[in-house]
């Protein structure tokens, strides 16, 4: 049997993971079982037939050396893939095929125009300068080594465990739909069934948008979140106010808006998703708790 690293054993490994053990023998590399990718002394790898890498940047870059562009700039740089990259150099086997699950946000604000994987990155907040850096770093590696490289250009991942409940509990305003952003979304099971996918030794490689699609802005997501949980729908306010009313983290969000384009991933890497949309998405999850409740003993 072949064997996968995976670097990064997050929700969409464990998702992922029954699936993949059907194909492989599963090596999941994390801090839990000693693998630290911020301390590269920790970092004696299996050798691996593939990688699958979902370990995300640096959620801060002090110290960093190492950037997109071979000068130190510590904002826009992964050590976290370098660190992994250097220990897999070690190996005898170098793996054949490497998944990498990265960011729509390398595509940086796009005034809500359509994106396909033509368009050329430019990311606007540091998290998504470390992601692309990431890309780059990947695609220089594998490309001399001759080893298939495929992106996946995740958006908002939701999952029932995985909704803005909290901030509509806290009753955190939305922008007005005149102000508004278009946002993207997949459903955590559908980006799992994406990564077996681009694992499998037929998938072309190359760099997939990984998004359903929903065609919707950011303040109608939150008003479909709480009317399908019976909350409050937020309150709608305009962008000047929102800067002194919304998180940094929150509001850089809310400065990207773009629509990406999925033909790539649903007519190259020939998938097909559970949950088309975000209404199939969420209402499944609503459906199968009123199964659940009515199997329950009176």
């Amino acid at each position: 049997m072949k064997r996968l690293l995976i670097a990064g054993f997050g929700d969409i490994a464990r998702r992922a993971l029954e699936r993949l053990e059907g194909s492989f023998e599963v090596a999941r590399c994390s801090r839990a079982r000693g693998f630290d990718l911020d301390r590269p002394g920790s970092l004696s790898l299996p050798e691996a037939d593939a990688l699958l890498h979902c370990a995300p940047p640096p959620a801060g870059a002090k110290g960093d050396t190492h950037a997109a562009n071979g000068d130190p700039q510590a904002s826009g740089a992964d050590t976290r893939t370098a660190n992994l990259l250097a220990a897999l150099e070690k190996g005898r086997i170098l793996p054949a095929r490497i998944v990498y699950v990265s960011t729509s946000g390398v595509y940086g604000d796009c005034a809500g125009a359509r994106v396909d994987e033509a368009r050329p990155p430019a990311p606007q907040t540091d998290r998504a300068r470390r992601r692309l850096d990431a890309e780059r770093q990947l695609a220089r590696w594998a490309g001399s080594r001759q080893i298939e490289l495929i992106v996946l250009r995740a958006p908002g991942i939701y999952a029932p465990d995985r909704l803005p409940l909290e901030r509509l509990r806290a009753g955190t305003p939305v922008l007005r739909a005149e102000d508004d952003v278009y946002t993207n979304h997949i459903h955590a099971d559908d980006l799992a069934a994406i990564v077996c996918r681009a694992l499998e030794p037929d998938a072309p490689a190359g760099v997939y948008n990984a998004n359903d699609d929903t065609e919707m802005k950011m303040g109608d997501w939150f008003d479909l979140v709480a009317d399908l949980h019976g909350l409050p729908r937020p309150q709608r306010i305009t962008r000047s106010a929102a800067a002194g009313a919304i998180s940094s983290d929150l509001m850089s969000f809310m400065s990207e808006s773009r629509r990406l384009d999925n033909r790539r991933l649903k007519q190259v890497l020939e998938v097909r998703l559970r949950y088309p949309t975000v209404h199939e998405g969420l209402r499944s999850r609503l459906s199968n708790e009123r199964v659940t409740r009515l199997d329950q003993p009176a």
